[in-house]
């Protein structure tokens, strides 16, 4: 199984963190997994509906001790 695909949107405001997420989710082959690091709050909600929405399983959020969401996102498409 190959690494998983990291996207840093640390910085970025809602709708962005989403907006960037479905479109690296394009560019890596399904089954591939995809780690996301967003420090907006809104990621937290807007990405696993996102997820929940489209055919992309979201295997796991976290947070680091410096508030930064962690997703990991498998591709579906």
């Amino acid at each position: 199984m190959k690494d998983p695909v990291d996207v840093d949107l640390r910085g970025l405001k809602c709708p962005l963190p989403v907006l960037k997420t479905r479109k690296a989710l394009t560019r890596i082959a399904r089954g591939e997994i995809l780690r996301v690091y967003s420090n907006d709050p809104m990621a937290g909600i807007d990405i696993p509906h996102f997820c929940s929405e489209s055919a992309h399983q979201l295997i796991s959020q976290t947070q680091a001790d410096d508030g930064t969401l962690i997703f990991e996102i498998k591709n579906g498409k």
